[in-house]
């Protein structure tokens, strides 16, 4: 049976990558319906917690799939070259702010992750399905990645900002 970084590494290998965009919206078909069933049979907060949970644990796996293609050499350089896989399809209009070897920061002015949760009837979970991720995905890519953000379009702001910062290993 072939692992998850199996698979990845043959995708990326053997054809163009889905755009995350398009991915996020297939798990958002699949997870909408365990949201909605939760909600039925053990409430809202627990429904929540749940989705939360698992898009928590399915990001830290991604990020850790992500950094084993970079065999070891994690760098806010490769982490920023990740991100076309983000913005594909248009998926997000950003303007990058600052962009050093320790720091990645940029704000995204529109968000078609967003629109289409909001489109699915999701828009209670969007924050869940999508922007937990952001932070969460760090975690399996690299404990030295770090984001701080203080909203979100998800949540009604005027955009997302995002700072990324990489703090370098001691000597």
């Amino acid at each position: 049976m072939a692992s998850a970084k199996d698979t990845t590494a043959r995708e990326t290998a053997t054809s163009a990558p889905m755009p995350m965009i398009e991915r996020r919206r297939i798990e958002a078909e699949i997870l909408k319906h365990v949201y909605e069933t939760l909600k039925e049979s053990h409430g809202l907060e627990v429904a929540q917690k749940t989705v939360a949970d698992a898009v928590r644990r399915s990001s830290i796996e991604q990020g850790a799939r992500f950094a084993a293609m970079q065999d070891g050499q994690t760098s806010i350089e490769s982490f920023a070259a990740l991100q076309p896989l983000w913005t594909m399809e248009n998926a997000l209009e950003i303007d990058v702010i600052e962009k050093t070897d320790t720091t990645f920061s940029f704000n995204v002015t529109r968000c078609r992750y967003a629109e289409m949760y909001r489109q699915m009837g999701l828009g209670e979970i969007g924050h869940l399905l999508s922007c937990q991720r952001d932070g969460t995905f760090c975690e399996g890519y690299d404990k030295r990645l770090k984001l701080a953000r203080s909203q979100t379009i998800m949540q009604g702001a005027s955009h997302c900002d995002f700072r990324y910062t990489y703090e370098k290993a001691e000597s």
